[in-house]
């Protein structure tokens, strides 16, 4: 049985609220949950709403176990530009989750295929309850960009032009590549909570929900899962 609801409101704040809500309602129902995080602009709302309902002592993340969906490469996870201090900043340093049930892939190994095989494997041992993703202007999810195989694992991929833009800043360049979970890792997870805000996202958003399948928009991949949920604004 395939289960696709989409959740459209009027805000950032609404869109974040209601991810918050269901995601807490998660956590409620299975204590040991778990949660593959994403990064960027987009789940920041999020991530705050879940850190004021952990201090008010509605949610314990104790229990909770993490995989992040990606991280740039080469990176040392001590760079303020990591995804790993992305996370720890606005999240896991502000509440009670366990260091060792935080997972990251490593963007300063040498061996990259040795990390990405090993997260794989890890995956696996401990299947993703619920996957929350944001989406690219160019459909991308993870750092899945066009071009990108239904059938990709974890894997070192490069960054195209636009995202490499988008995601640097006046003083920082994004780097050219990163290790990312592949479409059928992320299509592995047993729920995905899809955020999308802002004009820019929405020929993304209507390629998943109505347009044609394909490798050249990979969020349309999901179109297929058995139990998406969309919140758009």
């Amino acid at each position: 049985m395939i289960i696709m609801k989409v959740i459209r409101v009027e805000s950032y704040h609404e869109m974040s609220r209601v991810a918050s809500d269901i995601l807490v309602g998660d956590i409620l129902k299975k204590k040991n949950i778990v949660i593959g995080f994403a990064t960027g602009r987009t789940p920041l709302g999020l991530y705050k709403n879940l850190v004021r309902a952990y201090k008010n002592k509605e949610i314990d993340f104790s229990g909770v176990r993490s995989f992040n969906l990606d991280e740039y490469y080469p990176i040392s996870k001590n760079s303020k530009r990591s995804y790993f201090s992305y996370m720890f900043r606005n999240l896991f340093g502000l509440v009670n989750i366990k260091g060792a049930n935080v997972n990251f892939l490593d963007g300063s190994v040498g061996d990259w295929k040795k990390e990405c095989e090993s997260y794989e494997k890890l995956i696996k041992k401990n299947p993703i309850d619920v996957q929350i993703l944001g989406v690219g202007v160019n459909g991308h999810i993870g750092f899945n960009e066009p071009g990108s195989k239904r059938n990709s694992v974890t894997r070192l991929v490069e960054l195209s032009d636009a995202t490499r833009r988008r995601n640097s800043g006046i003083f920082w360049k994004a780097p050219e590549k990163a290790l990312t979970m592949g479409i059928k890792t992320i299509f592995s997870a047993k729920k995905i909570i899809l955020l999308a805000s802002g004009r820019d996202k929405m020929k993304a958003v209507e390629r998943l929900l109505r347009g044609e399948v394909g490798s050249d928009c990979p969020v349309s991949f999901l179109r297929g899962h058995k139990n998406l949920v969309v919140v758009v604004c």
